[in-house]
């Protein structure tokens, strides 16, 4: 599927745009999640003003880890990762030192919507940083891995896990150089892997080989993603997930715009899955029905 289809013939005519702030805007999807029983990381703070900033650096003095983000940035841009101190420094996932002066540096650009959707004045939040499932810790380097899985009519249709890398600065982004492994729907298993837009067969970083790559809770995470389309009110949804070593499932983020690198990294187009998805939701209203016939049609082996 390419641009043009899919910003006319699905965000445009399933995703209601009155309900695109509660995607665009982070908190009010924290927010939505946590009515709807949705686990999420918990939220430390929000800036929303410039005199904020110093009062805020000083409460992260004792924060060890925590994650700064802008409410309505988009593809990674303006995110912030910090694992950990070193004296009065703050110790990026890249393992980069940077003092409480950059960090404020940074909390002011991302009001000023240097991250921001169209350039808008912005707000920064600040949230709990995930300690991810350690069997996933081979897949990814210096950052936390997510799973994007694209929904439709509350149908999942397809799947990928976003592997961090030194060269994405620890950053889930396929564009700054993170892997893209498309993911089996029927399995929770690895189909292929891709970075740049060129397959690969291990991680570049940690040598992980990704054929032997399989998602746990790949149940919780099927229902999770369609919940999320239900929770919206948006047809065509890319759902970001995280697992937590505690926890499991959570959601990170919601996309009404999901790109289409997803389809290069699975090898397998979306136009087919989504007219049988279409189908499947023109059939039945049940949720778990719908992720049952999504595993039928998707899987590796019906293909």
């Amino acid at each position: 599927m390419g641009m043009n289809r899919r910003n006319i013939g699905f965000i445009g005519k399933y995703n209601p745009r009155r309900n695109y702030p509660l995607v665009d805007d982070k908190l009010l999807t924290k927010q939505a999640a946590l009515e709807n029983g949705i686990p999420a990381p918990e939220l430390y703070g929000v800036i929303e003003a410039q005199h904020q900033i110093a009062g805020a650096t000083r409460d992260l003095a004792g924060r060890g880890a925590f994650v700064i983000k802008p409410v309505q940035g988009s593809g990674g841009k303006g995110i912030l990762v910090i694992t950990g101190r070193e004296g009065d420094s703050f110790r990026k996932s890249s393992g980069t030192l940077i003092s409480a002066a950059e960090v404020r540096r940074h909390l002011s650009n991302i009001l000023a919507g240097l991250y921001s959707l169209g350039g808008r004045n912005d707000r920064a939040m600040i949230e709990a940083m995930i300690q991810f499932d350690p069997y996933l810790e081979k897949y990814s380097y210096e950052g936390v891995p997510d799973i994007r899985v694209i929904a439709f009519k509350g149908v999942p249709v397809m799947a990928m896990t976003r592997c961090a890398t030194h060269a994405s600065d620890g950053k889930a982004n396929l564009h700054q150089g993170a892997v893209g492994v498309g993911i089996d729907i029927a399995t929770g298993k690895a189909v292929r892997a891709v970075q740049y837009g060129r397959l690969v067969t291990q991680h570049p970083d940690t040598g992980a080989i990704f054929a032997e790559l399989q998602i746990p809770y790949w149940d919780q995470i099927l229902d999770l993603a369609s919940r999320c389309v239900e929770m919206t009110g948006l047809g065509y949804l890319g759902v970001d997930i995280v697992l937590d070593k505690t926890r499991g499932p959570m959601l990170l983020e919601l996309n009404a715009r999901p790109g289409l690198a997803i389809q290069v990294a699975n090898m397998a187009g979306l136009r087919h899955r989504l007219a049988i998805a279409e189908k499947i939701a023109a059939e039945t209203d049940d949720h778990e029905t719908k992720i049952a016939l999504a595993r039928q049609h998707f899987g590796v082996g019906a293909q």
